[in-house]
């Protein structure tokens, strides 16, 4: 039996909750605001009035994680130190350019990346908070690119591929949200932090969405992403094991028959030339590379664009979608970028890999090799934007010490107190 000082150490201030609950409306507003605004709307959304939203999300998050950490209290950590020196290094660049566009991306950076210092607080958290907020607003998206589906089915698969209607939301966006849910979701599975009917209900639909929208870059991210999350559970999980097992079965059962199928699934109609440049992407990546630029652009680049090809001795060009977040880097932010991006990437890999095994390393493993791979075709880790939002989850789960194990739970703290000591909860005022 525990003392009555040991159970008034498990009381929960209801503080906590109403600061909790908010750490999530910022998250949500965070995401929001990386949601790129796009045409198409089934809600007939003026597109100026779609960006004032979205951009406008970001000042209500500062103006709410004051409400929560008024004393701007943060924990010291390497992630977002790094990134906060290519966000200073941008602005400086830009400033120095007197481009108002990026200099207004460099500080929508430096705002997005000082809201996620004031929430780090909250990192590291046994129930996975960080996590939780992150797969319940990816449960709410691909909600509504369903809803969308069934309300006008003719937008939605106008070209093939699956868009978001409701809020419009072009098809790789979506595919990256149906492919990130879908892979943490299973990870929880193999973890058992999920049941069986849970991760069903919920992977079962996203797969379907991302098969939908005719993705290669997410499908390939998210395969390679369970193939590393997996091999780290292989030799603590027996549910592992016997997964990677039953999936060689299908896949030698099933993939050969299935290949002319699945060939065709994956050229999308596409001619050959179509392929061999990815869909246009090499024209465009050729188009930055070949540029002409001064020493300094080229160490520190021009200042952070719209992810599109700026400056280029060819016009025609200018303006194309550029789909690569390593092209994108040097565009941007120059080989220092490059090499800041990429140790990042490297030392959050290190930091997991150094982890003991559990749901936490296979989680953040997961959504690191994640956007290694779709960062290769995708825009995004050199910015504000989802990928960012992926990596700090990432961070989030194995930068800290208390987040290192494998005594987790899903349940809000609340929650989990009253399943566990609930005289405890019952004596609060």
């Amino acid at each position: 039996m525990e003392s009555a000082a040991a159970l008034g150490n498990h009381r929960v201030d209801p503080r906590d909750d109403s600061r909790l609950r908010r750490v999530a409306v910022i998250w949500a507003l965070l995401f929001f605001n990386a949601l790129t605004p796009a045409q198409g709307s089934l809600l007939a959304i003026p597109h100026r009035v779609s960006q004032l939203l979205t951009q406008g999300s970001l000042f209500v998050a500062l103006v709410l994680v004051l409400t929560i950490n008024p004393r701007m209290r943060i924990r010291p950590n390497w992630f977002l130190g790094l990134y906060t020196l290519l966000a200073v290094t941008s602005l400086a660049m830009s400033v120095r350019l007197v481009g108002l566009g990026t200099a207004y991306r460099s500080f929508r950076l430096i705002a997005f990346l000082f809201v996620l210092w004031l929430l780090t607080p909250w990192w590291g958290r046994r129930d996975l908070l960080v996590l939780r907020s992150q797969m319940r607003l990816l449960v709410i998206v691909l909600a509504s690119v369903v809803l969308g589906l069934f309300i006008a089915p003719g937008h939605a698969l106008a070209a093939g591929r699956l868009v978001g209607t409701i809020w419009p939301i072009p098809a790789p966006q979506v595919a990256h949200y149906a492919a990130e849910l879908t892979g943490l979701t299973t990870v929880l599975w193999l973890c058992r932090l999920v049941s069986r009917r849970r991760a069903l209900l919920v992977a079962g639909p996203a797969f379907l969405v991302l098969i939908l929208t005719h993705t290669r870059t997410a499908l390939t991210a998210m395969i390679a992403g369970l193939l590393v999350a997996g091999v780290s559970l292989f030799l603590s999980r027996r549910r592992v094991r016997r997964t990677f097992v039953t999936v060689l079965v299908v896949v030698v059962a099933l993939g050969l028959p299935a290949s002319p199928f699945l060939a065709s699934w994956l050229a999308r109609g596409e001619s050959g030339q179509s392929l061999t440049d990815l869909t246009g992407r090499t024209k465009a990546w050729s188009a930055v590379l070949s540029n002409p630029r001064p020493t300094t652009n080229v160490l520190f680049g021009s200042g952070l664009s719209n992810d599109s090809v700026t400056s280029s001795s060819e016009p025609s060009m200018n303006g194309l979608p550029i789909d690569s977040s390593w092209v994108s880097i040097y565009q941007d932010e120059g080989l220092f970028g490059e090499a800041l991006v990429a140790a990042i990437l490297l030392i959050l890999m290190l930091t997991a890999l150094s982890r003991a095994r559990g749901p936490t390393r296979a989680l953040a493993l997961f959504l690191i090799v994640y956007c290694l791979f779709a960062g290769i075709s995708e825009s995004g880790l050199g910015g504000a934007s989802q990928y960012l939002l992926d990596l700090t989850v990432a961070a989030s789960l194995v930068t800290f010490p208390s987040a290192s194990g494998t005594d987790l739970t899903l349940l809000p703290e609340r929650r989990r107190l009253q399943a566990t000591h609930p005289s405890a909860l019952r004596a609060q005022p």
